[in-house]
């Protein structure tokens, strides 16, 4: 029994959109026959500044997953291979206040340290959230409790874990090269997590981190 074409094309466009959910999809030129058709291409891993395409989807060029711009591939020997997200914090000049939303409001199970920072490991889907004291953030990056005022106040921060203690050096010279502006060298917090931060064009504080607590 033969399809007409308008209901071929219907079930191609189904199958399209299951296959690329599944994240293995690659449309070709149309058949010799004038009909569409679909080739599912084989995965493949790929690094995007260490990191690898946890779908394995077959790209058309370096820029196709970007708007206005291509993105650069890391290079084989680069030492930056990020592992997972250490933590994301939101920064805040008032901590009293963002209390009442992440812990009185949203009912957070947050851990306060004597220095007034709320943490935990325990909300799924984060390894480790927290809300950081801007005072505490510009004592961490700048060595002072004021925020300097020629640059962006943050509002976040993203720390990237590497594989050990001595990468994040190697890693933070890496950015360098490429042209990042450190705010900090690889340096040893007292609580053991060796972490090297700078300023990102958005304002975030973004950090390479190895905390050993994570690897445990």
């Amino acid at each position: 029994m033969s399809i007409p074409a308008n209901e071929m094309l219907c079930r191609l466009g189904h199958r399209h959109r299951a296959l690329r959910r599944a994240g293995a999809m690659e449309l070709s030129a149309v058949s010799q026959q004038g009909v569409p058709r679909i080739c599912v291409a084989p995965p493949r891993s790929r690094r995007r500044f260490g990191l690898r395409d946890r779908f394995g989807v077959r790209s058309c060029g370096v820029g196709d997953a970007t708007i206005g711009g291509s993105v650069e591939l890391a290079l084989e020997g680069d030492a930056m291979d990020v592992q997972f997200i250490t933590s994301v914090a939101v920064i805040t000049p008032e901590p009293a206040v963002s209390r009442t939303l992440y812990v009185g409001a949203l009912g957070l199970p947050l851990t306060a340290e004597a220095d007034g920072y709320l943490h935990s490991e325990d909300i799924d889907g984060c390894k480790s959230f927290g809300v950081w004291p801007l005072t505490q953030a510009a004592q961490a990056c700048f060595g002072t409790h004021d925020w300097p005022v020629e640059r962006p106040v943050p509002q976040a921060s993203v720390e990237f874990e590497v594989a050990d203690a001595d990468t994040v050096q190697v890693a933070a010279d890496e950015l360098k090269e490429k042209g990042f502006t450190l705010l900090h060298d690889a340096r040893t917090e007292p609580w053991g997590q060796t972490v090297a931060r700078l300023q990102s064009i958005e304002g975030a504080i973004i950090a390479l981190s190895y905390a050993p607590t994570m690897h445990s």
